[in-house]
């Protein structure tokens, strides 16, 4: 930490036990600030942390958290006073059914013990008994359970019952906005969709993301390369399957989409591509593969470029912002994906609009 008029101290340890949740809690009270009660007229939780504002020039100070636990993917520790209980429920990179939680075995360690080598559990059972008891109580305080130990299941929203936070079959994002999470878009994976967007191309040709969703590990992006309509539909950083328009799109207004016909059949599964110009043909393709259940952890969903990393290599990072303009950008899946003019009305476009108020 770096504070010159805040902290006296200068390049020295501090030994209090902390969690990464204690961070803003600790600027906020550096800061003088409450932390918000509301947030866009969304009301917040409270924050869970405690501020370390105390042992910035108390090297000897008590620990203000005596409390933490821990859990993913059903593995799960408990920090009290200096001792841990943790228990390893599987090995997340080994894939397949999980073992039965009541059979899992738990850990003790002492407050010496920080690098967790001597297991005491054995011999200190009754303290393991009440770590355990405590793990019982953080985790309801906290809302941890019910435990849940699918693996690849959680990662897509269809498959876990997760909601997004986008219901229905269509989705209008306009002009400007980026940065949009997975969750905030609805879920295009194993299954037909549309994109379909409303742009204005420049003089000199458009060149640059229209809308891109993921990044160079995994992901799709509808954009124009030399003048072009283009499709790229990236699986996994290991192939880019991409779709081009036939001739260039001319300077002005053009509402530009991309049909993408699932095979179906199960997960990750192929599909024909379709380029479409103000309703006409302009393209076709193959994906041979696709995603089945997340594009990214980190990358996201932007209007006009491609933040991040890129999905597609036609073009680079700093420069994949489409030279022309964004209007709006629709999506839609399944049986909203069929349109027999490959066109977006303003009244349709209205229709999807006012359903999200």
């Amino acid at each position: 930490m770096h504070w010159p008029e805040g902290i006296d101290a200068k390049g020295e340890v501090r030994s209090q036990f902390h969690h990464v949740i204690d961070v803003a809690t600790t600027i906020l009270d550096a800061a003088g600030l409450p932390a918000p009660q509301q947030v866009n007229g969304v009301a917040q939780q409270p924050l869970h942390g405690v501020s370390m504002r105390y042992s910035f020039d108390d090297p000897g100070a008590d620990d203000q958290r005596e409390t933490q636990y821990f859990e993913m993917f059903v593995n799960r520790g408990i920090y009290h006073q200096g001792w841990t209980a943790v228990t390893r429920h599987s090995i997340p990179w080994i894939l397949g059914e999980a073992p039965d939680i009541a059979d899992d075995v738990w850990e003790l360690y002492a407050p010496d013990d920080w690098t967790q080598a001597h297991n005491l559990a054995a011999d200190n059972p009754e303290k393991l008994a009440e770590l355990q008891r405590l793990f019982m109580i953080e985790g309801t305080r906290y809302n941890v359970f019910p435990l849940d130990d699918r693996r690849v299941e959680r990662f897509n929203s269809d498959l876990a019952g997760r909601p997004l936070l986008i219901q229905g079959n269509s989705q209008l994002l306009f002009r400007g906005m980026k940065r949009l999470s997975e969750a905030s878009v609805v879920n295009v994976k194993n299954k037909s969709h549309a994109v379909t967007a409303e742009v204005v191309v420049p003089e000199v040709g458009g060149s640059g993301a229209l809308i891109a969703q993921g990044g160079q590990y995994g992901g799709w992006s509808l954009y124009m390369h030399e003048g072009k309509l283009a499709y790229c539909y990236n699986t996994f950083g290991l192939e880019r399957f991409k779709t081009y328009g036939e001739g260039p799109v001319s300077a002005g207004e053009h509402q530009v989409r991309v049909e993408f016909k699932y095979d179906g059949g199960g997960l990750g599964k192929g599909g024909d591509v379709t380029l479409f110009v103000d309703g006409e043909q302009a393209g076709s393709g193959r994906v041979d593969s696709t995603i089945p259940m997340i594009f990214s952890a980190d990358e996201t969903t932007d209007l006009g470029e491609d933040t991040g990393t890129s999905v597609s290599d036609d073009y680079a990072p700093h420069a994949s912002s489409f030279n022309g303009q964004v209007r709006w950008v629709q999506i839609d899946l399944a049986d909203a994906a069929e349109d027999s003019d490959h066109l977006i009305t303003p009244e349709q476009r209205l229709r999807v609009a006012m359903a999200r108020q």
